[in-house]
């Protein structure tokens, strides 16, 4: 019987559990299913344009994780001044705070829903009921509801409340109407700094954990034995463990074991997570970015939101160039409307329509799929993942991140969530 910790998954919750496994002395190899380590955090580079796989910006407040994560590495300090596109209006973020761009038929129907709503009581069952009691009809129906069928891929009414925690800014009536006069409103954002390296991308923030761990590639586990203490990887070699770790999607964990019991398995195959498609362009120009980072309201067009690689670091784009990413998410309750090739010509398409770059300026256009975006918290959810949870934890199987937990974890959440379950458990 092998003393080694065995953990599954090099991205920053994998890495952040071997980091600190090995603080306590504890063997831990981690193996990592690709050809190169980082998870949703590694980037991919053509011709000279390095992307992020979707946007990662850093906000961490924890004093631990900001030395973890910063110590060895240079970044920028970014205002977190995104914006908004809704019906042709450049709107700053958050937009109920920021309705001066927009018509003044739309500015009163917003307005005055803001009004009735006032002082008003209700009943608050999922996030539908929750938007209208925050925002009113109109501004809900026209503005988060419709970036919540982009986003999570569900109707607001189907899904819960229990992510949302400070997430979203409630403002007062006082502020709504400030912000419909005139545009010089206070960067209402729930993150005072986003901070971004200055080279290599975004996992550059993981190196210092990654330069104490050991990391196998290229090894995908394909079956987990909990019995024997083993796993088996697509290359056909098997490895015994006596304590495991593993960052994989929950649902996918129970796919790999033998023998589950059918309660576990129907509450593991209700879970499910938004994938994304995102489409990069890279451009010969060097300003054609405008914003760090946008949502996009329109449901036409079929990115949920857009971000800049150059604008976060100069180092992403070649000397005299920019670049955009535009993400497009959908699930087994929401189909991909386009792929390939025509995704890529629709987001040329609308953002001609935008007037964010012109056709002549691009220069790398690629279109990829990321399997996992969000962990989608319909309602129900809760109850199964504790099921598949409780399971994993019977068996001595140790869950960490986002698809390890199942929750909605921003990266910072995702090294303390490494970190703590090493000291819970080891």
């Amino acid at each position: 019987m092998s003393n080694k910790t065995i953990v599954l998954g090099s991205g920053i919750s994998g890495l952040s559990a071997a980091y600190h496994l090995g603080l306590k002395n504890i063997d831990a190899t981690v193996y990592e299913k690709d050809a190169e380590w980082g998870g949703l955090c590694g980037n991919f580079t053509i011709d000279g344009f390095r992307f992020d796989k979707a946007v990662h910006l850093s906000f961490a407040s924890d004093e631990y994780v900001q030395e973890l994560m910063y110590g060895e590495t240079p970044f920028y300090r970014h205002k977190p001044e995104a914006s908004n596109y809704y019906e042709g209006c450049w709107v700053k973020h958050p937009a109920q705070n920021n309705l001066f761009p927009l018509p003044a038929k739309t500015k009163v129907s917003i307005i005055s829903d803001f009004i009735k709503n006032e002082g008003k009581e209700h009943s608050i069952s999922n996030y539908e009921d929750w938007l209208r009691a925050q925002y009113g009809n109109y501004f809900a129906e026209n503005f988060p509801m419709k970036y919540t069928r982009k986003y999570w891929t569900i109707d607001a009414k189907d899904l819960s409340t229990t992510w949302a925690g400070g997430r979203m800014s409630q403002p007062d009536m006082e502020q709504v109407l400030l912000g419909s006069y005139t545009d010089d409103i206070p960067n209402a954002y729930y993150a005072k700094e986003m901070r971004y390296p200055k080279v290599g991308g975004y996992k550059s923030f993981l190196t210092t954990m990654k330069k104490a761990c050991t990391i196998k590639l290229n090894k995908e586990a394909t079956a987990i034995d909990p019995s024997k203490k083993s796993i088996t990887f697509s290359d056909g070699s098997e490895e015994s463990y006596e304590n495991l770790v593993s960052s994989l999607p929950i649902p996918h964990m129970i796919t790999l074991l033998p023998n589950v019991p059918q309660d576990v398995i129907d509450a593991s195959e209700n879970l499910f997570a938004s994938s994304v498609a995102i489409v990069s362009l890279g451009f010969n120009k060097p300003d054609l970015a405008k914003h760090l980072w946008y949502y996009i309201y329109d449901e036409d067009i079929l990115p949920a939101r857009c971000y800049s690689p150059s604008i976060k670091s100069p180092e992403n784009a070649p000397k005299g160039c920019s670049s955009v990413q535009f993400e497009i998410y959908f699930s087994k309750e929401k189909d991909l409307a386009l792929q390939g090739d025509d995704l890529v010509e629709h987001i040329i398409t609308k953002g001609l329509e935008m007037e964010i770059f012109k056709k002549e300026d691009i220069i790398v256009k690629d279109a990829r799929v990321l399997p996992y975006g969000n962990v989608v918290f319909y309602d129900g959810m809760e109850d199964d993942r504790q099921i598949v949870l409780d399971y994993l934890s019977s068996l001595n199987i140790h869950g960490v991140g986002r698809f390890g937990q199942w929750a909605y974890l921003w990266t910072d959440q995702c090294v303390l969530t490494g970190k703590n379950v090493v000291n819970e458990n080891f």
